[in-house]
């Protein structure tokens, strides 16, 4: 077998990430966006000593268990990925994948109470940052998600069924728009154009609406008609901020070198379990504002009564709202986060929610935690993809906290943590899976850890 080859491959399960796994004489064949049940043919995009991987070239025999997608988008369009099979088939392979990583870590997962999963399966999304594009070069304006298998391709998404109805009337309003000006978009490879991409947020239980348009400095335009054309909508939210990004920066991201407020202020308000919170342009915030709520809920179920009058460290906190949702039972809160902008928002919200028991820290977790005075009795670890740094990890087990409460959107890193964590101290005594991402491969996990001698 080499790479170019196409093969036969029939899929026996999924791993986390959205792959498929089959099997080539003995030699495990990775297929992304494959389910078990399917067979399909398919080209190898790459072959090491252990496994092969692979593209799908055609769709041979569908499992029996598919279902028709509902999204008119599905297919191209480059977000969803499961919308082919029921919510309740796709709680059970996520649960599966994650139940399998622990298992080849050798990792317990204590006493497993399964998955929980969204209240929303479809508009449950408070943020969508979508691409100005092309779908082949010099072809019509479009404006949406990459193109799947194809990263300089753009998929108009104007009927997307993440998010609701006024996310759709702002984006098709404002494609229609922007088709009419005849204006470039930006091509990142030779750094030329004007529109660049387009964020919309809103607030599941507050309907405040927020609009940002990103584009370069290469085109001097008035924004004004735009305006007042999104201002004009008919919304069921209410549109709160429209702000308009200058980026020139060569990369694809999203830089906020310049800010412009064109209409009302350059933030939204959402409230979460009772409490307000502040969210600016660029700050991070769970996206899904439902699903948030029964997340946080969990973990403060793990904490249950030993958060009473203790010292909570909340370490890679964000904006803070998980600090701040616990903060009612303990006597002190430390959050420490890199971003600092979201650092300013956690402090503005703590004290907006009457909270004088927290204080959040600028600053890299793995040095600002060796800085810290406080002995903490509980620490809550919510890290990026790339898990909690080895240094902050020393130190989490130097502190000798009584309870850890690990939450992890990539259970990858989540078992090398905790492998980590149980060979230095820490047993984990319960385990649960929360589904914020329905008709994706995503899943968080909340993981209840405690001290031996405890």
């Amino acid at each position: 077998m080499k790479k170019g080859q196409e093969l036969e491959v029939f899929i026996e399960k999924t791993e986390f990430g959205g792959y498929g796994v089959g099997y080539r004489n003995d030699k495990k064949v990775y297929v992304k966006g494959t389910i078990p049940g399917q067979k399909v043919k398919i080209r190898v995009s790459k072959k090491k000593k252990d496994y092969l991987e692979g593209k799908v070239c055609e769709m041979l025999e569908k499992a029996p268990y598919e279902i028709d997608a509902p999204c008119p988008h599905f297919g191209p369009c480059g977000g969803c990925s499961t919308q082919f099979i029921s919510y309740d088939q796709q709680l059970k392979l996520k649960t599966v994948e994650v139940m399998e990583l622990f298992s080849n870590a050798m990792v317990t997962m204590g006493d497993f109470l399964g998955i929980e999963g969204s209240p929303e399966v479809f508009e449950y999304r408070n943020k969508m940052e979508f691409s100005f594009g092309d779908m082949e070069r010099g072809g019509e304006l479009q404006l949406g998600m990459h193109r799947k298998g194809s990263p300089f391709s753009i998929v108009s998404v104007g009927s997307c069924m993440l998010v609701d109805e006024d996310f759709r009337k702002i984006f098709n309003l404002t494609l229609e728009y922007f088709r009419e000006t005849k204006l470039p978009h930006y091509r990142v490879m030779a750094h030329e154009g004007y529109l660049r991409h387009f964020i919309i947020r809103k607030g599941k239980n507050t309907g405040e609406i927020s609009v940002n348009l990103v584009t370069s400095t290469q085109v001097d335009f008035d924004l004004t008609e735009w305006l007042e054309k999104v201002k004009s909508l008919e919304l069921q939210g209410t549109l709160t901020s429209v702000i308009h990004t200058s980026n020139d920066s060569l990369s694809d991201a999203v830089v906020p070198e310049k800010v412009d407020v064109l209409y009302g202020r350059d933030y939204i308000m959402e409230n979460i379990l009772g409490l307000d919170f502040k969210i600016s342009p660029f700050s991070f915030f769970q996206t899904n504002s439902k699903g948030a709520e029964t997340l946080y809920s969990i973990v403060k179920e793990f904490m249950g009564d030993s958060a009473k009058n203790k010292v909570v460290f909340d370490l890679y906190c964000g904006t803070g709202t998980i600090g701040q949702i616990v903060a009612g039972d303990a006597s002190k809160v430390k959050g420490i986060e890199i971003i600092e902008e979201a650092v300013v928002a956690a402090n503005e919200n703590a004290k907006l929610n009457g909270l004088d028991n927290c204080e959040f820290i600028a600053g890299d977790v793995a040095k600002v935690i060796t800085e810290l005075k406080d002995k903490p009795d509980i620490i809550i670890l919510d890290p990026p993809r790339s898990g909690v740094h080895p240094k902050a990890l020393e130190y989490v087990v130097k502190f000798n906290a009584e309870d850890l409460i690990y939450v992890s959107c990539n259970p990858k890193t989540l078992v090398n943590d905790l492998k980590y964590l149980t060979e230095h101290g820490y047993t984990v005594q319960k385990t649960k899976l929360k589904d914020m991402f329905p008709n994706t491969p995503h899943v968080e996990t909340v993981v209840k850890l405690q001290r031996k001698h405890s």
